[in-house]
């Protein structure tokens, strides 16, 4: 499977995708490496400055220190220790308070913030995005808040008696819960992009935490996985929305357990309908044997140089003609 494209196999990789884009045919998937785009390699993160989110081995290593656990780079075990040890409130109130804060949104944030206004100021019919996300933070929601785009927020619950239902909060603010997905019919792409934060989300409306949700110990994942699958709790708007898109995987490793758990939930052991891509730096032959079993093409490039790629070629994009539009 080719990993590394040459230039010609790029462009056309950009054509492709910006077209699919413009269609409403790619859901991207952000993962924590999302955050880190256009972050600075030698930037050190600490939980004192917060000029940017941790990575996940910065996040492991920072609740080890917090809760005095045996340090390991794996979050899943390390907050599986913290939760046996002190409780989910703990270490959900930790959580809340590193990811309650004004972050800068990064180039790959405001990148899908913004294309809806690109597509106006082209006078391109516009087509809504959905956004899958793993993370936890609310920098793809500032993005689209900073852009002055509404958009409808659809957030697993991963704690208490609505556990394993998603929440479902529009423009106004107000949220409900999602009991019946295949009956649900307050979310259409049609009116505007919905963000889908399928592994929970920090809520800052409420400060104390009770708000939050985050599927991110061990017994989480388990519990996540042996519920009937993604497609059964989600509007069924959305589950048609994944089954005829291409994907488009930001910041994932293959150590990630949200990879791993995502694929599972939407394809099982099945190869993805649609051709999909993921952008990874320097990928081992393991990656490439992971990825490929899934059909999914890696893009060996670095994360921030390809948004700024996209970006560019978006925004040289001239006006279409009112003929092209109708």
């Amino acid at each position: 499977m080719r990993c590394r494209p040459v230039d010609a196999d790029l462009q056309q990789h950009y054509a492709n995708l910006i077209n699919f884009m413009l269609e409403g045919r790619v859901v991207p998937f952000l993962g924590a490496g999302a955050n880190l785009c256009g972050r600075p390699h030698e930037a050190v993160w600490t939980e004192h400055e917060k000029r940017f989110l941790p990575s996940g081995g910065e996040l492991s290593s920072y609740l080890s220190k917090e809760f005095h656990t045996p340090a390991d780079v794996d979050l899943a075990r390390v907050s599986q220790y913290v939760s046996l040890t002190t409780g989910t409130g703990a270490l959900f109130g930790a959580l809340h308070d590193l990811f309650d804060h004004d972050y800068e949104p990064t180039a790959l944030h405001r990148l899908f913030a913004e294309l809806p206004s690109v597509m106006r100021e082209r006078n391109i019919p516009p087509r809504f995005q959905l956004i899958v996300s793993t993370n936890y933070d609310d920098l793809l929601e500032r993005a689209f808040k900073n852009a002055g785009e509404p958009f409808d927020l659809v957030t697993y619950i991963s704690d208490g008696d609505k556990r394993g239902k998603f929440a479902h909060t529009g423009p106004d603010g107000n949220t409900r819960i999602i009991d019946i997905p295949n009956q649900y019919g307050d979310l259409s792409l049609e009116r505007r992009t919905i963000v889908l934060k399928i592994h929970g989300a920090v809520n800052r409306a409420i400060s104390d935490g009770e708000g939050d949700s985050y599927v991110i110990t061990e017994d989480h994942y388990i519990d996540y996985l042996t519920r009937t699958d993604l497609a059964n709790l989600i509007p069924v708007t959305l589950t048609a929305k994944l089954r005829k898109s291409h994907f488009l995987f930001l910041g994932y490793g293959l150590r990630d357990w949200n990879l791993r758990v995502i694929l599972h939930r939407i394809a099982g052991e099945q190869r993805l309908t649609y051709k999909s891509w993921a952008i990874q730096r320097a990928p081992t032959n393991l990656d490439q044997k992971f990825w490929g079993r899934r059909d999914v093409d890696i893009l060996d490039i670095d994360l921030a140089r390809y948004i700024a790629a996209v970006r560019g070629r978006l925004r040289l994009m001239p006006p279409m003609e009112a003929a092209a539009r109708a």
